[in-house]
């Protein structure tokens, strides 16, 4: 790990051509790396994921957040861009795509990529990055608690989403899931129906469940916070990175 890392706002090709606002770290060290792209939770491209991009790039790789939002919302706070984002429907899928591919092909361009790439996504990113690893070629994928990639939401939910499991097929690889074991959504029946079917598939995929963690164990700035789940979380994802995303 070193503290020699080069961050910034940067400008980046998504889905449609469209120039969009990302978060980029990387480290100073002149040496081949992977490169990870960050999917920012529903709450929207703010201070704590910019934190997590850092940290990535603190632990050697290059690592970039697209702000999703920035075609709704530009210049706009993170809570005021969410709260138009989910106006709206939330951020369609096909578009997540596209944009999580442009941070991919401006990882790639940077110099020492090795080519290989990971995504990672919390909450709402969670399901996010598990439609990413099926719809594109990756290297290594994180879910972080997210919902609706076997249910659908519920009634009330301020998005519209589409359950993910009839693509589990494509999955293009290896999957490290890390939930909590009082989430509702997902729920542990739910992430166990996902891990039977990845089985079914013979797809590479690792799944944790923490308990006495619920939704968002990840998140320091919030009272679900839970640092023995957030630890072994992250030295579990920085192992699965190191694996996949290392030549």
């Amino acid at each position: 790990m070193s503290d020699a890392i080069e961050a910034r706002t940067v400008t980046i090709t998504g889905h449609g051509g469209d120039e969009i606002e990302a978060y980029l770290a990387r480290p100073l060290a002149d040496v081949p790396r992977g490169g990870v792209v960050v999917i920012h939770h529903m709450p929207g491209y703010d201070i704590q994921n910019k934190e997590i991009v850092r940290r990535f790039a603190a632990e050697g790789f290059a690592s970039l957040c697209p702000n999703l939002y920035s075609r709704e919302a530009p210049g706009a706070s993170p809570d005021d861009a969410a709260a138009a984002v989910r106006a709206l429907g939330g951020v369609p899928d096909e578009r997540l795509v596209g944009d999580v591919d442009g941070g991919a092909r401006y990882l790639n361009s940077l110099p020492a990529a090795n080519g290989r790439i990971g995504v990672i996504g919390y909450c709402s990113g969670g399901r996010q990055s598990f439609l990413a690893a099926c719809s594109l070629r990756l290297d290594a994928a994180v879910d972080c608690y997210g919902a609706c990639i076997v249910n659908t939401p519920p009634e009330n939910a301020p998005v519209k989403l589409t359950p993910l499991l009839g693509i589990a097929d494509n999955l293009s690889c290896p999957l490290l899931g890390l939930f909590g074991s009082e989430d509702q959504y997902p729920a542990p029946a739910e992430t166990a129906k996902l891990s039977d079917e990845l089985t079914r598939l013979g797809k590479q995929h690792d799944f944790h469940t923490y308990e006495g963690a619920g939704h968002a164990f990840f998140a320091v700035n919030r009272p679900n916070y839970r640092p023995e789940a957030a630890i072994d979380g992250w030295a579990r994802i920085l192992d699965f990175y190191g694996k996949h995303l290392a030549n």
